[in-house]
């Protein structure tokens, strides 16, 4: 068998740059993001809510519990794909405005003579990471939240119209919510 040496703990302290580069390819997100995007997700989950109330005629009484039960795990499954869209996301994007973000970096800095290469070189990261969080976490939200609403109201007016409207809320909105999902954990190239 061949064994793979690892490389002995020497100096086991990561320079600021290893640490904003290991950062970046971190799957977890921030509590603000998680929030943003808990947040996001129930207010998307909950619109459906309004069209089986006012356009299926379902009585919201009746079926509370089903519309809250249905509301939350399809909120879940939202956050669950704003977070995987937005990983793969970021790091396509971190690449596309690289030079964009060296430009305006070293144009920044162009008449500070104090600043080190390697601080140039960490700022570039910091700031490149910064950019294609925020595009990364927009896009993901809008991504997510267009294909959601428009499989809940395809499903919803075309392939569920002849079904009961419990049938028709849980299957639409369960499988809108899971399609979702299902798609943001693929890998596309």
């Amino acid at each position: 068998r061949d064994h793979v040496k690892m490389a002995p703990k020497a100096n086991s302290k990561m320079s600021r740059e290893e640490e904003l580069l290991l950062e970046g390819f971190n799957k977890n997100v921030s509590t603000k993001s998680s929030a943003l995007f808990y947040g996001n997700a129930f207010i998307v989950s909950a619109i459906p809510v309004w069209l089986y109330w006012r356009v299926h005629s379902v009585d919201m009484s009746a079926y509370a519990i089903m519309f809250v039960i249905g509301t939350l795990i399809s909120t879940w499954l939202l956050a669950f794909a704003y977070k995987n869209t937005k990983h793969v996301l970021k790091h396509k994007l971190a690449v596309k405005r690289e030079p964009a973000v060296t430009k305006e970096i070293y144009k920044k800095l162009a008449d500070d003579k104090k600043v080190s290469k390697k601080e140039k070189d960490e700022r570039i990261l910091w700031k490149k990471n910064e950019v294609a969080e925020y595009e990364a976490t927009t896009f993901s939200i809008f991504y997510n939240n267009s294909m959601f609403l428009a499989i809940v109201i395809f499903a919803s007016f075309y392939i569920l119209s002849g079904a009961s409207p419990t049938l028709n809320y849980a299957l639409s909105i369960g499988g809108a919510s899971g399609l979702i999902a299902l798609f943001s954990t693929g890998t596309k190239n």
